[in-house]
């Protein structure tokens, strides 16, 4: 297999991306065209990988299950004959997504430490259900083993077929005759095609899900078959019922109406999106999607509670693979040369564990394309879903600036690296400027305060001399040591960081349904969020100030007290001082309340403390 176009003897030829799509990416954007110099660019990336694989097996998948062998060459070979017959049939199956994740799994098995055997062969066997939907697209005729598993035969864009007892087998045979295909098991066979779409005992097609109407409209597969559709790793085929079916095609609809008012943004997606992967529903507001690099055009995700949300997960998840499948092309990072010490981590709005810098880059594109989502839609919402549509572009304009400041200038930043941030933040500073209702600017700058000072709280340690010198002064009756407001602090990662987002969730359910069920701790409405949390999103702050002065002055109070005590205290003028420090540094009164209690039994009144800490330097206030 190779290249269809034809390059001079002897001449190396390298992808690149045209000036104007290079604009348009770093912009946030990119149209129709760009897409398919990154789908070109892509596509030979599949095929070197593709030949490493079969440099580096060597036969290792040849073995035998009884009498059905699984044989890497005789799939490159059927590959070949139906590439000459069909290069377009090839091409679909070879840009398939779970075609780039079962390579790159493949390759890292065959790279890593030994495996066993039977591990290796069923790894690489998949390449045979590949040729195989190849060879059916192209209507040649063959026969060829490809794996089985539990008695269900995966073909990769076509569907699926299930055997009756085939359960035990892990091969099973399948042969073309131009026409149809007849999948052979103990108990019978499938007999499919030339139809493929078409339900018929035994077989479960590959459903295609619209986007758009009309002579325009595009499709994409609704994965459910394809073994590497869920990029970690083989996953046993999932049948959706047909009302699930119809769900995501609603869904799907309804979203692509709200992308419309972009319509180089909406050609884009048309033709880069090649499938979406349902995934078991999460709660309100906490969707769940993700993709990979090196799965060009697929997206995981749950079935959304509404168009708006699945949109804003389609502009999220597309935003990664092409800023995925430009830094195939080009580094936005350069490598570091010290090895021995750990990448420095960064506060990521969206995350609750600190990130590194190329993962941060990454939630950066994502998210700076779901801001210019909201803040289109906020404009065309309907009355009921305005407040929400403006509470999330002030939220997420918030968190790229924020995000952008602390990235921009990295040294380890290429030069691509640095146009993409700076083109970026050249847009997202003329979004800073437009004008917002303020109670929903107001939640959603509460809700990036709490998410930053929860991360404080939980990742921050602050130097223990100076916090140990901080100690002696409060039991001295002096004031804060003025190194406390230079002193540095370290990150360590806390593992138990979870559900900082809930002043935001709690936000959204405020803004969408104010006397629901989120307002009882008892009904569980948003994961993570205990009677402090709900009070706070309710207004109710001297409440939720008295239950966090209890928390603090006992044993072992939850992490992110401190942090949620800033936010209890913020519309307190008496206390305003006190607030902006704990929401600035809560894991320095974390720091010196534990070692007081720790060392000298001592749990002093919370407000005080965070009171003194705010002073540091200056001189005590006199006592009456």
């Amino acid at each position: 297999m190779g290249p269809t176009d034809s390059t001079p003897a002897g001449r190396s030829v390298f992808h690149g991306i045209s000036e104007t799509g290079l604009r348009g990416l770093v912009r946030g954007g990119g149209d129709g065209d760009v897409i398919e110099e990154l789908l070109s660019a892509e596509r030979s990336r599949r095929l070197l990988l593709l030949r490493a694989l079969l440099d580096r097996s060597a036969e290792q998948a040849n073995g035998h299950d009884g009498e059905r062998p699984l044989s890497v060459q005789d799939a490159w070979d059927l590959l070949e004959r139906a590439q000459a017959r069909a290069p377009g049939a090839v091409d679909g199956v070879l840009m398939a997504p779970g075609t780039g994740t079962w390579l790159s799994s493949a390759l890292r098995l065959l790279r890593g430490a030994p495996q066993d055997e039977d591990s290796v062969r069923s790894t690489l066997g998949h390449l045979s259900a590949l040729a195989v939907a190849g060879a059916a697209g192209a209507r040649i005729r063959f026969a060829l083993w490809v794996p089985a598993s539990e008695g269900i035969v995966s073909l990769p864009g076509l569907g699926c077929a299930v055997l009756p007892g085939a359960g035990g087998r892990t091969a099973v045979r399948v042969t073309g005759d131009g026409e149809r295909l007849r999948i052979s098991g103990p108990d019978g066979d499938v007999v499919v095609g030339p139809e493929w779409e078409r339900r018929t005992p035994g077989w479960r097609p590959t459903r295609r899900l619209t986007l758009g109407r009309g002579d325009a409209a595009g499709s994409l597969a609704l994965e459910e078959h394809d073994p590497f559709r869920t990029f970690s790793g083989p996953t046993t085929p999932s049948a959706l019922s047909d009302q699930e079916a119809a769900a995501w095609q609603g869904a799907v609809d309804e979203a692509w109406d709200l992308l419309r008012d972009e319509p180089d943004q909406t050609e884009a997606m048309r033709r880069g999106l090649r499938s979406i992967t349902p995934v078991p529903r999460g709660e309100r507001f906490r969707p769940y999607s993700s993709s990979s690099a090196e799965a060009f055009g697929a997206v995981n995700a749950s079935l959304p509670d509404e168009g708006a949300e699945l949109a804003a997960t389609l502009v999220h998840e597309f935003q990664h693979i092409k800023l995925g499948a430009l830094t195939h092309l080009g580094p936005l990072v350069t490598r570091t040369d010290k090895t021995d010490e750990p990448p420095r981590l960064f506060h990521a709005p969206w995350r609750d564990d600190p990130r590194p810098l190329e993962g941060l880059l990454q939630g950066i594109y994502a998210f700076f394309g779901v801001t210019r989502f909201w803040r289109a839609h906020r404009h065309a919402a309907d009355t009921a879903h305005e407040p929400l549509a403006h509470f999330e572009f002030a939220l997420w304009r918030d968190a790229v600036w924020s995000t952008l400041d602390s990235a921009r200038g990295h040294e380890r930043l290429t030069a691509l690296g640095n146009r993409l941030l700076e083109s970026l933040a050249q847009i997202c500073a003329g979004w800073l400027t437009e004008r917002l209702p303020a109670e929903e600017l107001r939640l959603a700058r509460e809700a990036a305060a709490s998410h930053r000072a929860r991360w404080r709280e939980h990742h921050l340690r602050p130097a223990a001399d100076v916090v140990d010198e901080a100690v002696r002064a409060w039991r001295r009756g002096e004031s804060c040591p003025p190194s406390l407001r230079t002193a540095p602090s370290s990150l360590r990662p806390d593992p138990d960081a979870c559900f900082l987002d809930t002043a935001a969730v709690l936000a959204r359910h405020r803004l969408t349904d104010p006397d629901g069920p989120w307002r009882d701790p008892a009904t569980a409405a948003v994961r993570g969020a205990g009677p402090v949390d709900v009070l706070l999103a309710g207004g109710a702050r001297s409440d939720a100030r008295r239950i966090l002065t209890d928390q603090l002055l006992r044993d072992d109070p939850p992490v992110g007290s401190w942090a949620a005590l800033g936010r209890a205290t913020a519309e307190d003028p008496q206390r305003r001082a006190a607030a902006r420090f704990l929401l600035g540094s809560p894991h320095w009164a974390r720091a010196v309340r534990d070692t007081l209690a720790a060392e000298h039994g001592e749990r002093p009144d919370p407000m005080a403390l965070a009171a003194w800490l705010s002073r540091a330097g200056r001189p005590p206030r006199p006592t009456a």
